[in-house]
């Protein structure tokens, strides 16, 4: 963005007004209340946002359980018999007790959140919050009750996102779907349709697959997950392939209708694909409207952003913006990431600015999919030099202990240096083991330090120390 004025010197008591609760939002307001601020959360929904409410928390616990239907189809293979007529092949999904406790957990997540915030001393307030002017927030309660004015020396946006909706499908919330009305089905789909081939779209075919469903991915890409790594991508395709799943690729969905028992998909090619249910997972959108932003001098992105920079300043002195609201990263921990350096920056405490670079992401599949630092494709598009080693986990001793044949460890290193500057893990807990590589990336290690350190034997992060050893390069006078 361009340039922005430093912020106004802050004494320790100052008022800071935080709108939105989600991981952006009450990291940000635990920092300013140990920078001796007074602090308000205004929150709408609940206290952990849409990450905990609506989307990561209950996700990442639906295919929890989708994994262990996923590992029980193993059990033969492993030696492990049932006495009796089941199997652990026989075992069948309760949806609706699946989505109870799904939403029991999201809920006591929030619950906690909203604790822990009101132990520290910040002030919760549940209410749409919107700004007049620069320092100035206005919240209406639910209750109906007269507005709340609340005066503000910093004001910090956090208000997330919302699903993208198509005007050929408005979500019904009973066929129709989005992902944050899923955890509302009593009964498991007979045939899902999945609309979007990204991470949601991809993560969701994944987990009802498992759970039991026929499912069809309608994905406009030529494969699966087209922003990632080809060949971590290509795998996960052949294993939903393998799985039973239906993939069809550059086939952009135009719309869905109702029939009487369930939906009908229309591509943009003319042809249907029938379901008894469709999740469209096609992206996004900021959630800046109705909240006074534009009204109060906050610049926003032509894709509807706030427009910050690597504090988190938007172009309103005082004003900040952190999360999804920003669309830098569309991650929890990048969100919470923005909100502390927000404060920290507001309060004059030391900061340093947001740094990418070592940012890790995963992809709760089965096999999941990690990465951090540069990927292949960006350097090969901006003409960086690297070079690159593979193995697949099927030669790893541990994983043919647990029956694992799918997965792989990819690093991507200076050919001079050595220093690693990208990687990518696929398979079981891949988001567990990645973290060696990101303290790596993030420190600037290089393939020899990594290498030369000693690795559990047997264990999946053997693996990644081979592969760094394979990154070896000796220096010959």
């Amino acid at each position: 963005m361009g340039a922005v004025t430093d912020p106004t010197p802050v004494q320790q008591d100052s008022r800071v007004v935080v709108v939105g609760g989600g991981p952006g939002g009450y990291e940000a307001a635990l920092v300013a209340r140990r920078l001796g601020a007074d602090v308000t959360v205004v929150e709408r929904t609940g206290l952990g946002g849409a990450a905990v409410l609506t989307d990561v928390v209950p996700s990442k616990t639906l295919i929890a359980t989708a994994e262990w239907m996923t590992i029980a189809e193993q059990a033969p293979e492993l030696g492990i018999r049932v006495s009796g007529p089941a199997s652990p092949t026989d075992a069948r999904i309760d949806l609706a007790a699946v989505n109870t406790r799904v939403k029991a957990l999201a809920a006591a997540q929030s619950a906690d959140i909203r604790a822990r915030l009101e132990r520290e001393g910040v002030r919760v307030v549940l209410g749409q919050g919107r700004l007049e002017g620069p320092s100035k927030v206005v919240v209406s309660t639910p209750t109906g009750a007269d507005d709340e004015v609340l005066n503000a020396d910093v004001v910090l946006v956090a208000t997330g996102a919302t699903p993208r909706e198509l005007p050929t499908a408005r979500p019904d919330g009973e066929r129709i779907l989005t992902w944050t009305q899923l955890y509302d089905l009593t009964s498991l789909p007979e045939r899902l349709v999945v609309v979007g081939s990204g991470v949601t779209g991809a993560e969701f075919a994944g987990a009802y697959t498992a759970l039991g469903s026929d499912v069809t991915l309608v994905s406009s890409r030529d494969r699966v997950l087209p922003g990632e790594d080809a060949d971590a991508a290509n795998l996960l395709e052949d294993v939903f392939r393998r799985r039973g799943m239906t993939v069809l690729s550059r086939s952009r969905a135009a719309g869905a209708r109702r029939t009487a028992d369930g939906v009908v998909v229309t591509l943009a090619d003319g042809r249907e694909v029938e379901g008894s249910h469709v999740l469209f997972a096609v992206g996004s959108i900021p959630t800046t409207s109705g909240l006074g932003l534009e009204e109060a001098g906050v610049r926003l992105t032509p894709t509807g952003h706030v427009d910050v920079d690597r504090v988190s300043r938007t172009s309103v002195r005082g004003v900040y913006a952190a999360g999804d609201v920003t669309g830098v990263l569309p991650l929890a921990s990048v969100a919470a990431t923005q909100g502390r350096i927000a404060m920290a920056h507001a309060l004059g405490d030391a900061v340093s600015p947001l740094s990418l670079r070592g940012v890790s992401a995963n992809i709760f599949t089965a096999p999941e999919i990690a990465t951090v630092g540069l990927s292949e494709a960006r350097m090969q598009a901006e003409g960086i030099h690297y070079v690159t080693s593979t193995l697949p986990l099927a030669r790893n001793p541990r994983a043919k202990m647990q029956a694992v044949r799918e997965g792989f460890v990819k690093v991507f290193a200076h050919p001079t240096s050595g220093v690693i500057q990208g990687a990518v893990l696929v398979g079981p807990r891949a988001s567990e083991s990645v973290f060696p590589l990101t303290l790596a990336v993030t420190h600037r290690m290089t393939t020899d330090q990594i290498a030369s350190a000693i690795t559990v034997y047997p264990s999946m992060s053997g693996t990644i120390a081979e592969v760094a050893r394979m990154l070896h390069h000796r220096e010959i006078d």
